[in-house]
């Protein structure tokens, strides 16, 4: 499995980015496709998660109403980041789980990071 992130970029504070992660198999109904980042200095921490099947969402508490995570096609996830902060500039990767966590750890499979930087 490959995960490809794509989408990061330079963006001012109170604008907008979109994500995506494209997955060079199939996403079964019973993955999760998840969206992580990691700042300079700091941890790898969970930014939102999707079961494929039932598009069951969930966030991170320092995103919730800002960022849209959803399925686009078959094997695309893609994060929709709004309301961007300098705080959320950080590398994101996508990752493939099987278990609805927020843990790194129940994410075997990960894709290479795409840089996020906000701007105030």
């Amino acid at each position: 499995v490959q995960l490809q992130a794509s989408g990061g970029g330079l963006v001012q504070a109170g604008g907008s980015l979109r994500l995506s992660c494209a997955a060079s198999g199939r996403i079964f109904s019973s993955h999760v496709m998840g969206w992580f980042r990691q700042a300079p200095g700091k941890g790898r921490e969970f930014v939102a998660r999707i079961r494929w099947g039932s598009r069951i969402t969930s966030y991170g508490d320092s995103v919730k109403g800002r960022f849209t995570i959803s399925r686009d096609g078959a094997d695309t996830v893609s994060l929709q980041m709004s309301s961007l902060r300098p705080e959320d500039t950080a590398v994101y990767y996508c990752a493939r789980g099987q278990q609805a966590s927020s843990s790194v750890e129940d994410y075997p499979y990960w894709g290479q990071g795409t840089q996020v930087t906000v701007s105030s």
